[in-house]
């Protein structure tokens, strides 16, 4: 196959996977480990791909910093959302101090929480609501509440959150990838999900398979740090990289 060939085929993998390893491109291309490595830093310096340890990633694969409001997002991928938040209810112990972060699957999350001696403390105003209702032991950390998501942040909110340590946490996130890690469009969202991750003995991540394969501007934990608990894994590389759980399979 022809330099320019190998260079076409590459970047039309990453436009329909987002990232692709060598050792793929070995195998899909026919060619030496070091061709490869070759094609893909000179693709990087055309600005035609994000180089990486071990592969490439596509340039467009960047989700930029939009992020829509609770509305847009709260009806979608419900079935999925709702089995994940299902599984996570049951994950909570009468000793365990849970702390929950603000998102849409940890909202419904609240739903199906039943233990009534466990601890919660959360930055989300509807799962706060939620929580009371119940009559659940229940406090919110301080700071600015975020209209679009609902959730509170700044620095008050990263103060108050040193005075806690959490035996589980349950975390929201934007996006998912091998290297960026766990990733949110909002930078002051991204220090407190990095503070309570820090602050809990164990951390999880509920994410519906729509969430992999994307990356946001600001990484607020590796992979490794997190359990994933999913619907259904969609891209089996990334159990390489942490324990998941798939609660659709």
């Amino acid at each position: 196959m022809l330099t320019q060939e190998r260079y076409q085929t590459i970047l039309q993998i990453l436009s329909e996977k987002n990232t692709v390893t060598v050792q793929e491109l070995t195998k899909l291309l026919n060619t030496s480990e070091s061709t490869i490595r070759r094609d893909l830093t000179t693709l990087d310096e055309m600005g035609k791909l994000n180089k990486v340890f071990g592969g490439a990633t596509s340039i467009h694969q960047l989700s930029g910093v939009y992020e829509a409001d609770v509305k847009s997002r709260e009806g979608i991928m419900l079935d999925e959302k709702k089995a994940i938040a299902i599984y996570c209810a049951k994950l909570i112990n009468d000793t365990d101090f849970v702390y929950i972060d603000a998102g849409t699957t940890t909202d419904i999350l609240t739903d199906y929480i039943t233990n009534k001696n466990a601890t919660y403390v959360t930055n989300g105003i509807t799962h706060a609501k939620n929580l009371i209702r119940k009559g659940l032991t229940t406090y919110t950390i301080g700071g600015r509440i975020k209209p679009a998501t609902e959730a509170i942040m700044g620095a008050e909110g990263l103060r108050s959150l040193k005075t806690f340590n959490f035996t589980k946490s349950f975390m929201g996130t934007n996006g998912i990838e091998l290297n960026a890690g766990f990733t949110t469009p909002d930078m002051e969202e991204g220090l407190i999900k990095e503070e309570v991750i820090k602050r809990s003995y164990m951390s999880f991540v509920l994410a519906d398979n729509t969430k992999f394969r994307k990356v946001f501007p600001i990484t607020f934990a590796e992979l490794k740090d997190c359990c994933i608990i999913t619907d259904k894994l969609p891209y089996k590389e990334f159990s390489e990289k942490t324990i998941i759980k798939e609660v659709m399979k």
